[in-house]
């Protein structure tokens, strides 16, 4: 490959060169820097752009963005903060305040819009260096196969980087985890499709998750920045695929309806902040997410149903396994405890997103869901102390 004009890269080798800046490729390009790493971060897509998301925070996104020192600037944005989690199944409504935690009392819900740029920013403020508007063009490898770098397309031309390790953060369509073959190490067999709209002057609470279902379909109430609240409706594949896919809007209101009159009602009323968006569902997978001079982070390496609302929890804390393991030289690590930690939430859910349940039976998932999530808080908390994690370097 020709480097045809100067590249605004800095340099020709990196210590680390992540492909995706969003969640989970900022959050390991800022703690890799953190620790003294040269680290470059390239994202095709802009700065501050938005994706189709829940952008529903856990308890254990919450705390580290917390512990990362990132939590303030997620709330002086004006991401409201959520006191309350309610489950709503059929008729009965189950209120749960949220505990304090390591210094957290509240949920939160940033736009992805607010919450990736503010991870770049926390990166680049630690020394990393991250372009926007740069597409991976191969990866580059030496004659044993091993991975030894990238070449990017920049708006400058086309340029080779070198780097010890090549870190793929660019979801679950990832162009790096194809370029090196890895493999698919487990398969889930069901998903869930979900439909979105963003809503503004919409009668609902905006300080809790509001998370309803009944018999084969569920929503989710969550407030978010700008006076917003992002409502979703979840329903099996194989109803989006007959209905949705010629009839967008209107199965989403009629799933709500389905559910909730009331809450419908009032989505109903509201008004649509943006366009409506729509996920036809994908199966869950883990994918090896180490080999030679690479490793996968986010959803590139770990994709399971949305219907949980963990995605964004199980990014940031697998950046930061993956940045743990790294320093100390022991990459294969990262792939046991990554595993270790998310298989009992994937077991469960398969089952949830089979449909194949009725709301009693919902309930006891629910619980497991909580068990498997307070299980990996309880091994997270022991992993890291409770304290802001190392100060960003100027």
């Amino acid at each position: 490959m020709t480097i045809t004009r100067t590249s605004p890269i800095q340099h020709r080798h990196y210590d680390a060169v992540i492909i995706g800046a969003r969640v989970a490729g900022a959050a390991t390009a800022m703690l890799l820097a953190r620790r003294g790493l040269r680290v470059l971060a390239v994202d095709r897509s802009g700065y501050g752009s938005d994706t189709l998301s829940s952008h529903a925070l856990m308890r254990g996104a919450v705390t580290q963005l917390h512990r990362w020192g990132v939590l303030p600037a997620v709330i002086a944005a004006g991401t409201p903060a959520l006191k309350w989690t309610v489950f709503q199944y059929g008729s009965t409504t189950m209120p749960i305040e949220i505990p304090d935690h390591r210094g957290v009392n509240a949920l939160y819900a940033p736009r992805r819009t607010v919450l990736d740029r503010l991870l770049v920013d926390a990166a680049r403020e630690s020394g990393a260096e991250i372009h926007h508007g740069i597409t991976l063009v191969e990866v580059l490898k030496d004659n044993d196969s091993r991975v030894r770098g990238v070449g990017l397309r920049t708006a400058h031309g086309e340029v080779n980087i070198t780097a010890d390790v090549v870190i793929g953060a660019d979801g679950l369509r990832s162009s790096v985890a194809r370029a090196v073959e890895a493999p698919i190490t487990r398969q889930g067999h069901h998903a869930s499709a979900f439909i979105l709209q963003y809503l503004t002057d919409v009668d609902l609470p905006t300080d809790r998750y509001h998370w309803l279902y009944s018999e084969q379909r569920g929503a989710g109430v969550i407030p978010t920045n700008d006076g917003q609240i992002a409502v979703f409706a979840g329903l099996p594949q194989s109803r989006f695929n007959v209905e949705a896919r010629h009839n967008v809007t209107g199965t989403f209101h009629r799933v709500l309806a389905e559910i909730d009159t009331e809450v419908a009602a009032a989505v109903a009323a509201g008004t649509a902040a943006g366009p409506i968006r729509s996920f036809p569902g994908r199966a869950g997978q883990f994918r090896k997410p180490v080999g030679p001079g690479w490793m996968l982070v986010g959803d590139a390496g770990y994709f399971k149903d949305p219907y949980s609302a963990h995605g964004i929890s199980d990014a940031l804390r697998d950046a930061e396994l993956l940045a743990d393991a790294l320093v100390d030289g022991n990459p294969d690590r990262y792939e046991k405890q990554r595993d270790a930690l998310s298989a009992d939430l994937f077991d469960v859910l398969e089952r949830v997103a089979s449909y194949d349940w009725d709301l009693n039976e919902l309930q006891q998932l629910h619980l497991q869901m909580s068990k498997a999530m307070n299980n990996e808080m309880a091994t997270v908390d022991t992993l890291w102390p409770d304290q802001v994690a190392l100060a960003a370097v100027a």
